[in-house]
């Protein structure tokens, strides 16, 4: 039961649910269906934050999140962890996130980490260390990285993606020597672009090849995640998105794994899952998990890059063992 408390800081702390709507975002809208499945989303995320704003413990607000409909509920999780992670960087804020993540929010936590990314890219820089205090595994954090890029496509587009702004000395995490933050920031740009696209694969195409061809592979990545995570195209769409990418299918075939790898472990898998696993890797959800699992479990020999892209190169180099197995 909410508090008078907590519902003020929800009213204080949530953002209007106006801002998931595409016509306020600026973004393309192909039809009518995809307007609504990509609204609902945004709207969906939204409310889990607006659940982790107002909640006294993080359970109260994981009861909540479990009765939203199934198939947009990692949308509401992730939602909920940026809201978590937004109440930990605030003076005085606590463990909200990580006493989230001792429960059902575990099934999530690809979706829950990208969310503090969001929460980041709204907090002051001085606040982050205490907002991510949560983000404590070595490999996952990056996805940190990606909900910020994510969240700066969406919100600050122009800037983003249609001027390709790239961030330079990103200060997160502090022990990036390589510099490999903004090749992440730059899969949660892709990732978001599917969105800003309106789900139409030549629009989406169209805008990541505008960029810098170095920056094809990660951006080209996450919306290959965002195609099979949220959707809202068809086969014919797909094939389309998948032929525009050309060399980068790889990339997106990754993305994918990761969409279908998220899904499958939260027990949220969709007849699009399905359909868009099968056409862009050509393996089922359950082998995506199990191939990214694979690649993850095995141990990591010492490199330049980070575990997170040796991971992601492991499961672009099992696909392509999987295609040309007998």
């Amino acid at each position: 039961m909410a508090t008078a408390w907590g519902a003020l800081r929800r009213r204080i702390l949530t953002p209007s649910f106006t801002e998931a709507q595409l016509s306020v975002r600026g973004f393309h809208v192909k039809d009518a269906a995809a307007r609504n499945m990509l609204e609902t989303i945004g709207e969906t995320f939204l409310t889990g934050y607006s659940y982790a704003a107002e909640a006294r413990e993080p359970l109260e607000a994981e009861e909540r999140l479990e009765q939203l409909p199934w198939q947009f509920r990692g949308f509401a999780y992730e939602g909920a962890g940026m809201g978590f992670a937004v109440r930990d960087g605030l003076p005085f804020g606590g463990r909200h996130v990580s006493r989230f993540l001792e429960g059902r929010a575990q099934n999530h936590i690809y979706m829950v980490y990208v969310g503090i990314g969001w929460a980041m890219a709204r907090l002051p820089r001085l606040r982050w260390a205490k907002a991510s205090t949560a983000a404590s595994d070595p490999l996952l954090r990056w996805l940190v990285l990606d909900g910020y890029g994510f969240h700066q496509a969406y919100f600050r587009t122009d800037r983003y993606v249609h001027q390709q702004y790239q961030e330079a000395n990103f200060p997160w995490p502090a022990d990036d020597s390589a510099g490999y933050a903004r090749r992440v920031i730059d899969q949660g740009v892709g990732r978001a672009i599917w969105f800003v696209a309106g789900a139409d694969p030549n629009r989406a195409a169209d805008l990541i090849d505008a960029f810098d061809e170095s920056r094809l592979p990660d951006l080209y990545a996450g919306a290959g995640l965002a195609c099979t995570y949220a959707g809202a195209a068809n086969e014919a769409e797909l094939q389309t998105f998948l032929t525009r990418a050309g060399a980068h299918a790889p990339q997106v075939a990754q993305g994918s794994v990761f969409a279908s790898a998220a899904r499958f472990r939260a027990g949220l898998v969709t007849e699009h899952t399905t359909l868009a696993a099968a056409l862009v890797t050509g393996i089922t959800p359950q082998e995506a998990s199990d191939l990214a699992d694979a690649a993850r479990t095995e141990p990591f020999a010492a490199s330049a890059a980070p575990s997170y892209e040796l991971w992601r190169q492991r499961i672009v180099s099992g696909l392509a063992q999987l295609r040309t197995a007998p």
